[in-house]
């Protein structure tokens, strides 16, 4: 199995959990040539930071164009999903607080 399609699955089942988050990040930047902080990519465990690799070199190899589209879309929906639940959060702590 692709490293693409596996990252993939990876943010479809464990979306809101670090590993998902950092690799859609990751993916968002890859695309996009926006910054990324290596560093999150060792908060992974072993078998996630792996496939973070595996996917960056699928990217740079630039092939998978169908894959990186689908991936592309989800890594976007839980980018969205993260920030509207982080916003929401915010406030209704200044709700509670005010």
């Amino acid at each position: 199995m692709r490293a693409l399609k596996k990252a993939r699955k990876l943010i479809e089942n464990k979306s809101g959990q670090p590993p998902a988050d950092i690799l859609s990040r990751l993916v968002l930047a890859l695309e996009s040539d926006a910054p990324f902080l290596l560093s999150d990519l060792y908060s992974l465990d072993y078998d996630d930071f792996n496939l973070a690799m595996d996917v960056m070199a699928e990217w740079r190899l630039d092939r998978y164009y169908t894959s990186k589209a689908v991936l592309l879309d989800l890594s976007m929906q839980v980018n969205l999903q993260n920030a509207q639940a982080r916003a929401d959060t915010t406030q209704a702590a200044v709700a509670t607080a005010g």
